[in-house]
């Protein structure tokens, strides 16, 4: 076992538990506020997002509630606008039971515009702004919305696909004269839906998961309550786009838990992350793996240690960088979580622990898998757990505490729960991931099954890659695979490729195809050329050799990568220019 592996193989023992409990003591008042609302919550609670956000509103409305670069808005003045724009879309016929799309780059409207939404009882169908072509087609037809709320930067992209009636965020408030709060938001249950956030599946199209008021409301109690612990003069910063739940549950419920300030960036910056997190005194900032990363891998600035975060929320920093990015940037106490969009429970490191994604008060399991198929293998007509230290699949139990909000299509919710695990009549939600077992009911996050993998903070589908690449006349088959890149988190995309008899590989334009078809981060890096793709019962199995394969030495096939613009044949520094950032893909 290597160093890093061992790193990641670490257990929680009882001493390091023993010693965070004196570090709790002054947020005792504030966990015990999130450890109520997680016992005292239930779908039936009359209580909304909008609802704690128009109070806030009122308890405290000189309150910094939104900072964005030259831009302070209080929470009384963000109170107004979201009014404003609720009866716009209230005039358009949104209301309890419709869906409002949202297509809108990171800004102060963009947020209003999604908090007008949930205060009229609608979803808010938050769309991926990478999304083209036939993806952003299928997703506005999934959503059925009533409105579609879009930047004016992404008209073109909608030009090509049939949408409701737009409204430019621009002008939406313009005429609008209502600035009270909507009479229905009070009226609204937990159980209501908030939000809908795309995520990839294996149909090769994205899903939209539903996230209803009730599963934000518990991230505001566990996450932001539990784990995060906010006080009402701090600011959390957030560079992280707003149609991913980091940005809008993760990062709003912290704040909103406290009434605090939240800095929204427009997007994430390596050079400029850190005047950024000074320039708008946070006190706080949110993260995925590979945004921690990029921090490392940049040079050293003294600003870099002038900041005053003693605070940090996320998901996926890696146990091998884990020390050198605390101690780099002087981050005090790290709350990494485990969840996703879909997912039923979330996991928080309360305890400040490190290389942990923290614990679930709530039944889960990690039980052992099938690696070809990716599914929980039986015994008999039962499931098996792991013991602790060993790495397995993630399943948490469905519960009335814990239900499971499922996805628009009713075949694709039913095929992500597991029935009949342990007993006879239980359900659990597959989340698809692997985690290790530390000890304490803490888990660590290992790594994606199935056929998504997670590059550049957003998960890829690799049916949908497979089928832009099959597009391809002379390519007669394509399988899509995730690999690692040494210094870089998640996985890469990397494709084995049958060609067409007497065709050749032209790398300009693959590379030219798919940059027109793909998003950015979905583009295979690795192109592996191979003669023939099994197609028998052993597919899947042979599909886990290619990955486990992946670009290695004793590859003899023809390699393949990809540059930004083309692909052009393998050479050995590739992977270190990738995660030095000199590859921008």
């Amino acid at each position: 076992m290597d160093a890093s592996e061992q790193l990641a193989a670490r257990k929680v023992r009882f001493v390091d538990v023993l010693r965070a409990l004196p570090k709790l003591a002054p947020d005792g008042l504030r966990m015990a506020r999130g450890a109520v609302g997680l016992v005292t919550l239930k779908p039936t609670t009359k209580d909304s997002i909008g609802h704690i956000f128009q109070r806030a509103a009122a308890e405290h409305p000189e309150r910094p509630f939104l900072r964005f670069e030259n831009t302070e808005i209080t929470y009384d003045q963000a109170n107004l606008l979201v009014n404003q724009y609720a009866s716009v879309y209230a005039a358009h016929g949104v209301g309890p039971g419709k869906t409002v799309a949202v297509m809108a780059g990171n800004r102060p409207e963009t947020l209003l515009a999604a908090l007008a939404g949930v205060k009229l009882g609608a979803a808010v169908g938050m769309i991926n702004t990478n999304q083209r072509g036939d993806v952003l087609d299928h997703s506005v037809r999934l959503l059925g919305a009533t409105v579609l709320v879009a930047g004016r930067e992404y008209r073109d992209a909608l030009d090509e696909v049939t949408t409701p009636t737009v409204l430019d965020l621009e002008t939406l408030a313009t005429g609008a004269t209502s600035t009270f709060n909507p009479a229905v938001c009070a009226t609204l249950t937990a159980s209501t839906t908030a939000f809908y956030i795309f995520t990839s599946g294996t149909t090769g199209m994205p899903k939209a998961s539903s996230m209803s008021h009730f599963r934000w409301l518990k991230s505001m109690a566990g996450i932001g309550g539990l784990g995060v612990r906010l006080r009402a003069d701090d600011t959390l910063y957030c560079c992280l786009p707003l149609y991913h739940n980091n940005a809008l549950t993760v990062s709003l419920s912290s704040v909103l838990s406290a009434g605090a300030t939240l800095a929204l960036g427009r997007s994430f910056s390596a050079s400029r992350f850190w005047d950024d997190v000074v320039r708008t005194r946070s006190t706080a900032f949110c993260y995925i793996g590979e945004l921690c990363r990029y921090l490392l891998n940049q040079p050293p600035r003294a600003i870099e240690r002038e900041h005053q975060v003693r605070v940090v929320v996320g998901n996926g920093l890696r146990p091998e960088i884990w020390h050198e990015f605390t101690e780099r940037f002087g981050i005090k106490r790290v709350a990494e979580f485990y969840g996703a969009s879909e997912c039923n429970l979330a996991f928080i490191n309360a305890l400040n622990i490190d290389r942990t994604a923290g614990t679930c008060p709530l039944p889960f399991a990690v039980v052992e898998y099938d690696p070809d198929t990716g599914k929980p293998k039986r015994v008999g007509d039962r499931l098996r757990k792991v013991k602790s230290g060993e790495v397995g699949l993630l399943l948490t139990k469905v519960t009335s505490r814990a239900p499971f909000d499922g996805y628009t299509d009713a075949e694709a919710s039913e095929r992500k729960l597991v029935r009949a695990a342990f007993k006879k009549d239980d359900c659990w939600f597959d989340t698809g991931d692997l985690v290790r077992m530390q000890g304490f009911k803490h888990v660590a996050f290992v790594d994606r099954l199935g056929d998504t993998f997670r590059w550049k903070g957003e998960n890829v589908a690799t049916t949908e890659v497979e089928g832009a690449i099959g597009e391809r006349p002379d390519v007669e088959q394509a399988v899509v695979y995730g690999v690692a890149v040494p210094g870089t988190d998640g996985k890469a995309g990397m494709a084995a490729v049958k060609l067409r008899d007497g065709a050749r590989f032209d790398g300009q334009v693959l590379g030219k195809h798919l940059a027109e078809r793909l998003p950015t981060y979905a583009i295979p890096l690795f192109v592996r050329v191979i003669n023939e793709v099994e197609q028998t019962s052993t597919f899947k199995s042979r599909k886990v050799d290619l990955r486990d394969e992946g670009y290695a030495k004793s590859v003899t096939d023809p390699l393949f990568v990809y540059t930004g613009e083309q692909y052009v044949p393998w050479y050995p520094s590739y992977p270190d220019e990738v995660a030095a950032g000199r590859i921008r893909v």
